[in-house]
């Protein structure tokens, strides 16, 4: 992907996450990894309707510089570090999705109550401890609670998806809103029933062993 398609991708996702109802106005943000050294984000205070392409920030990963007088999204640090620690993620996506942020408020964790999201996000959504957004705690706390997960909640703020691709992030964001809404409801009809643990840990394994990979290959 060139850097002018990966702006226009992160532009469209953006636009993308309001009309599904994932995002609104300037709150959370989007990234892509372009290689090892640089990657693409959302600039900060700018609406997701209205972003222009030339405004995405280019990021140094490593030195965590970025080049333009536009900043970056304030969560760019978190973006980096998730990069950093998964190098098989080259998508990032903050969201402040309705039904995750209601299950981030409770601090509960979702265990593995949907087929689609063991095998999408992973035998279960940790929620990270809450920390003040943009500290260095908030990136180290929800780094932790992503290990072997491609999404987790962010206490009391709001969810963190990734991968592969920005097209499996969005999955993933939209997934985990179907996974908390589903485990919220089902609380009213007496508590949701989870699959074996092992079983969950298997169908993500044999996702991103198996699955992933032929469905890029099918492309």
């Amino acid at each position: 992907m060139t850097e002018k398609e990966a702006r226009n991708l992160i532009c469209e996702s953006g636009r993308r996450l309001v009309e599904k109802g994932l995002v609104s106005r300037t709150w959370g943000n989007i990234s892509i990894r372009m290689d090892e050294n640089i990657m693409l984000i959302t600039p900060s205070g700018r609406t997701y309707e209205d972003l222009k392409p030339e405004e995405v920030v280019q990021v140094y990963i490593e030195s965590l510089k970025y080049e333009g007088s536009i900043k970056p999204s304030s969560e760019f640090v978190l973006h980096a570090e998730v990069y950093k620690k998964r190098k098989n993620v080259n998508a990032v996506i903050h969201t402040h999705q309705m039904n995750a942020s209601t299950l981030a408020a409770a601090h509960r964790e979702v265990p593995p109550i949907l087929d689609d999201m063991a095998q999408i996000i992973g035998p279960s959504v940790r929620v990270a401890d809450y920390a003040l957004p943009g500290t260095k705690k908030i990136v180290r706390k929800t780094v932790k609670a992503l290990q072997g997960r491609n999404a987790a909640l962010m206490a009391n703020h709001g969810a963190v998806c990734v991968g592969k691709d920005m097209e499996e992030a969005f999955v993933v964001c939209e997934v985990l809103e179907k996974a908390c809404k589903a485990y919220i409801e089902a609380e009213f009809l007496g508590g949701a029933k989870s699959i074996n643990k092992f079983e969950a840990h298997l169908m993500h394994q044999y996702y991103l062993r198996k699955y992933s990979k032929r469905e890029r290959k099918n492309k």
